[in-house]
């Protein structure tokens, strides 16, 4: 394109990036809770995120489910995110978005009854958390 290998380079690697940040944003949208389910996400976030830290923690899951968690933990802590979080609502609905995504994912794996035992908010908020991630809670 320009002649210069570097340049080439360069370019085709930030057009990647590009592309593969639009990918990542259209899959957010496509598993995003639909209707309120996001800003009820967003007021469980301080539960959801000691959830994940106790169910990261608990060596009786698979190790699969763990090293997900602490992936996921990874993330949220890292500065850099996906949109960032000075934009207001959606900064932090990417947020909620992949931790939704990722405990869908951990519930298909180790079971509800572990997400329950780790659960440290109230009973209307574990209502919450299984509407958010689609699951049925426990009666």
């Amino acid at each position: 394109m320009t002649g210069s290998f570097w340049w080439d380079l360069l370019i085709g690697v930030a057009v990647a990036l590009v592309l593969a940040w639009a990918v990542l944003l259209g899959a957010l949208v496509l598993v995003r809770p639909r209707g309120g389910l996001l800003r009820e996400a967003l007021r469980l976030l301080p539960d959801v995120l000691r959830l994940i830290r106790r169910l990261a923690a608990d060596k009786t899951l698979p190790r699969g489910v763990r090293i997900r968690l602490g992936l996921l933990l990874a993330y949220l802590a890292l500065p850099i995110d996906l949109v960032p979080d000075f934009i207001p609502v959606l900064g932090y609905a990417d947020d909620a978005i992949i931790v939704s995504a990722v405990l869908r994912s951990v519930v298909r794996r180790a079971g509800l009854e572990a997400v329950r035992a780790h659960w440290p908010g109230t009973d209307d908020g574990f209502a919450a958390l299984a509407r958010l991630t689609g699951i049925r809670p426990l009666p």
